[in-house]
């Protein structure tokens, strides 16, 4: 138990906290040592276990995030950018890693991620889902095997309350697919059309967003082309996917340099 790696959780008391809670629980190699909740919440009076079902751990969450990093190996956060960025400037600080599960970050969020990146291992990304990952190395290779007859489009579902869109994952996806082209998204995406907009662009990459429902994340990338249609899909069936992969990722990143990694690393992928 001594040597097991002592994982902290940010947002203990979300949807996303409790299955990563039993996740951790769950892992060989892992234990829950530390869990956090905004102040004011009545989290914050409850044993770690007793939030989820488990067996009281004798932990109750803390609203202090410094205690939080003090007491982990490793702190997985699954909350939002704002607090992915300050959790990684923390983590720097106290010299543990982290992993940033959270959609949403801006350029300058990132690059200050990154910057945190140079003192310890942070692991940022989109999607933690090992089969995602594969999706992305798929789409990354398939736009390199193929020319710009082929358009490319990426089509993603979610369920009603999701507030940004294109998802992060889709944004990625897209990303794979210029990186395959060897250009940045930037020069190639067209996020949204409506209207008379014409015929398309070569070379371009579309985005099609849906929401609706319960929807986890259904995502699809399509290469379309004169007389063939390649379709590459993954649909989440439960989010403890997210959570089997943060573990995962934990169980690789803890040891590592420093720097800023993805799941593609946790896999060999790169």
């Amino acid at each position: 138990m001594a040597n097991d790696i002592g994982i902290g959780i940010a947002g203990a008391n979300g949807r996303m906290g409790h299955m990563l809670l039993r996740a951790v629980s769950a892992t060989a190699g892992c234990r829950i040592a530390a869990g956090s909740e905004q102040a004011g919440s009545p989290a914050l009076d409850r044993d770690l276990g007793s939030l989820t079902g488990l067996e009281p751990l004798g932990i109750k969450p803390t609203a202090d995030a410094r205690r939080l990093f003090a007491d982990s190996d490793l702190v997985i956060d699954f909350t939002i950018p704002a607090a992915g960025v300050a959790h990684a400037k923390l983590a720097a600080e106290q010299g543990k890693a982290l992993i940033i599960g959270t959609t949403g970050l801006s350029p300058e969020e990132l690059e200050e991620v990154t910057q945190a990146a140079s003192k310890v291992p942070i692991m940022a990304a989109s999607n933690m889902s090992q089969g995602v990952t594969l999706l992305l190395n798929l789409v990354e290779k398939v736009a390199r095997a193929l020319d710009e007859g082929y358009d490319i489009e990426v089509l993603e579902m979610h369920h009603r309350m999701k507030v940004d869109a294109p998802s992060g994952t889709a944004l990625s996806l897209g990303e794979a697919a210029a990186a395959g082209r060897g250009k940045p998204l930037e020069s190639l995406w067209v996020k949204s059309r409506d209207g008379h907009t014409g015929a398309r662009d070569r070379g371009s990459i579309g985005f099609a967003t849906l929401r609706g429902g319960d929807v986890i994340g259904d995502h699809s990338v399509i290469f379309a082309g004169l007389g063939e249609r390649i379709e590459i899909t993954h649909k989440a069936q439960s989010r403890e996917i997210y959570a089997q992969g943060a573990v995962r990722a934990a169980r690789w990143l803890v040891g590592k340099a420093p720097g800023l990694y993805d799941m593609r690393d946790v896999l060999g992928l790169k």
